[in-house]
Parts: structure tokens; C-alpha cells; sequence
């Protein structure tokens, strides 16, 4: 279901999806839910280990029941579209009082770091084992710089090294270098990984992408404004990968994810081969 922004104004960033956390895509909804949602129903504002999660009202969650059918979970974006000028008032507070607006504001604050990310396609030219680590490859990897980069990445255990040979690839190039049991490693591919860490797989940029070419969150609009990428230095020091990281998924299709904003590039979307709601690294 595609997570279409639903509300304006200081719920600008509350969603369908987020409106509907209970909906199956395939178990039918009727107009009473959807006007309900969005004209007058609240919902509930949870702090749960640090974060904030929204659920949906008793009373809302009692008309899921109700048994007038009309469309779909996954026709509620454009049903709820429809009365987008409506906003969802009076949210009630359960546990501790967090406005709405903090919620958005806390959203925004996470693209706008992501924005910062130097996240590029990179081509992986050469690959072989660390000398030095068992659990290390060191890769060239073109960025669409004058020369490739030299990168490590703990994938040994996960991937085989002719899987790496001559792939495209995502690589986060604006961190600090870092020394990897003698070698500077300067960048990082990313990967997805399932809750256990037993399953990684490297994130794919879409056929057609070219090496340097950078990624970005979002829609057509959220590229055209992407700021230039901080510095690696302004990256460790504001901690804007820590802040990130922990909000980029993947989907349900396997596609790479920052919340509601597509990870893409001028050719597509960037997936995961198979992993669907993994976490990115």
C-alpha cells in the first residue's frame, strides 16, 4: 500500500499507512473508516523504548469491524486523498504528552540528515580476502571519482567473493576513513540484513545506474533540492549516520527505504534482492 501523506498542516506527516497500521492489504475497509480516520477520530502517541509510534484510537479500531465494505487497504490512499483538507484533531496522549507537531518535526529532522549522505552507485572492479581478517574483503570500487576507492566490508561470512566481482553497488562514501587491521577502508557498501543477522545482502542499484551518480530519498522534487553532501567530518561530528540508520528499511517489495521516502536514482528504485522488511547498514 503506498504510504500517501494524508494530512496538512501540523499533521502534514502523518500517513495512510500510519492511519491504518492495522490494515491487511487484501481485508476490506469501508468509507466510515476512512472518513472517520480523517475527519475526526484520534490517535493514540506512544514512547516506546525511545521512540515515538502512533496506533490507532479505540474508536477507530472498532469500526475496522464494522461490515460495509467498499474498498481495500490499498485503495484507501486515493479514498483518503479525497478529504485531504480535513485534519485529524485532538490527538490523545498515552503515557507522556508529545504534540504532532514534534512527531513531524522529528521526521523532517531524519530526511534532511539523510539528505547529507553521500550515498553513491559504486561499480566493484576487484575483490579479494584480507590478508589480515577472516571475516574482510577489501574491494576497488569505482565511485565515479579519478580513482577507485579501497573499501572493507565484513561480508566474508554472507557473500562469496565471485558474487562481488564486477557489480554495481551502493556505497555511503562520506565517512571518515577508517584503518582495518591495516588497511584504510574509505566508504562502505550497504546491505540489507534480517533481524538475526543471518541473512545480508547487498543493496542493488537499478539496471541503467552509472557509477558516481548519487542516491537520494524521495520524489523527483526531494532530488531536485537534495543539498550537497556534508563532509565527512561534519558526518562524525553531528553523529547524522547514527541518527539515520536506524530509520532505513526495506519494504515489503524489497525496496530500500528512509520511512515513507524511496531510496533511488535517476534509473529506478534501489532494492534488495529477496530480504523484505531488513534492516540497512
Amino acid at each position: 500500500m503506498a504510504a500517501t501523506s494524508l494530512l496538512k498542516g501540523k499533521c502534514a506527516g502523518i500517513s495512510v499507512r500510519q492511519l491504518f497500521p492495522f490494515a491487511h492489504p487484501h481485508r476490506p475497509l469501508n468509507f466510515n473508516q476512512i472518513n472517520s480516520a480523517v475527519n475526526h477520530n484520534y490517535h493514540h502517541i506512544r514512547i516506546r523504548r525511545g521512540k515515538l509510534t502512533l496506533s490507532p484510537s479505540p474508536r477507530l479500531a472498532a469500526l475496522w469491524n464494522s461490515s460495509s465494505p467498499f474498498c481495500t487497504a490499498a485503495d484507501a490512499s486515493a479514498a483518503a486523498s479525497a478529504s485531504a483538507s480535513e485534519v485529524v484533531s485532538d490527538a490523545a496522549v498515552v503515557d507522556e504528552a508529545v504534540p504532532v507537531s514534534e512527531v513531524v518535526h522529528e521526521q523532517k529532522k531524519i530526511k534532511d540528515a539523510a539528505d547529507l549522505l553521500d550515498i553513491r552507485v559504486g561499480r566493484v572492479l576487484k575483490a579479494w580476502r584480507h590478508e589480515e581478517a577472516d571475516s574482510l574483503y577489501v574491494e576497488e570500487v569505482d565511485v565515479g571519482e579519478p580513482e577507485p576507492r579501497i573499501i572493507c566490508s565484513g561480508l566474508v561470512r554472507y557473500i562469496p567473493l565471485d558474487h562481488l566481482q564486477d557489480r554495481n553497488v551502493v556505497v555511503l562514501a562520506n565517512l571518515k576513513p577508517r584503518n582495518m587491521r591495516g588497511v584504510k577502508s574509505n566508504g562502505m557498501l550497504m546491505a540489507a540484513s534480517d533481524a538475526s543477522h543471518e541473512n545480508v545482502e547487498l543493496l542493488v542499484p537499478p539496471e541503467g545506474s552509472l557509477p558516481g551518480e548519487r542516491v537520494w530519498f524521495g520524489s523527483e522534487e526531494d532530488h531536485l533540492n537534495q543539498p550537497p553532501a556534508a563532509s565527512p567530518n561534519q558526518i562524525q561530528k553531528k553523529k547524522i549516520w547514527e541518527l539515520v540508520q536506524p530509520h532505513m528499511k526495506t519494504d515489503n517489495s524489497c525496496i530500500a527505504s528512509l520511512g515513507e521516502h524511496v531510496m533511488r536514482t535517476s534509473a529506478g528504485v534501489v532494492i534488495s534482492t529477496s530480504l523484505k522488511n531488513a534492516n540497512i547498514s
